[in-house]
């Protein structure tokens, strides 16, 4: 047993050592995770527009009601998302109620209540709106994200 405690501790050290590094180079390897969400808000441009910009810019989605991933909870949500052009904002007027509406409903539907709890929750559940509607839209980006009715309640 003397002989081989050397030798054990060698090769914990090596088996440590590498679980160390891999852990340190996960995310050089495989970035995005939790990362996707605050680079893509962290690429958004912000800058100062008018009213009247913000606007043409912006538009509304506006009676949303559905469960969340409890079947005990039902969201009711109306959402006003500024886009990056008046052009992008024509082209996603014509495909909100076929295809935007759809995804949001579908990410209601998968959110838990803890989630969408305080004014955190609502920015994650924004941002998570924003990856998955920039996905599928034809032309453009979605800059931002608004609630502008917000009531999450039980059944």
């Amino acid at each position: 047993m003397k002989k081989m405690l050397p030798w054990l501790i060698t090769i914990l050290l090596a088996v440590t050592l590498i679980v160390v590094a891999a852990f340190l180079l996960m995310d050089k390897f495989f970035p995005g995770d939790g990362n996707e969400v605050n680079q893509a808000v962290q690429n958004v441009e912000t800058k100062k527009m008018t009213a009247d910009q913000i606007v043409e810019m912006t538009a509304e989605i506006k009676d949303i009601k559905t469960n969340l991933a409890d079947p005990d909870y039902i969201l009711s949500v109306d959402i006003a998302l500024q886009l990056d052009s008046a052009s992008s904002k024509e082209e996603f007027e014509k495909i909100k109620s076929i295809r935007i509406t759809p995804l949001i409903i579908k990410a209601i539907a998968d959110a838990k209540p803890e989630e969408l709890n305080g004014a955190s929750g609502k920015d994650q559940f924004s941002s998570k709106l924003v990856n998955i509607i920039n996905k599928n839209l034809t032309e453009g980006s979605i800059t931002q994200i608004e609630f502008t009715k917000f009531i999450l309640a039980s059944m």
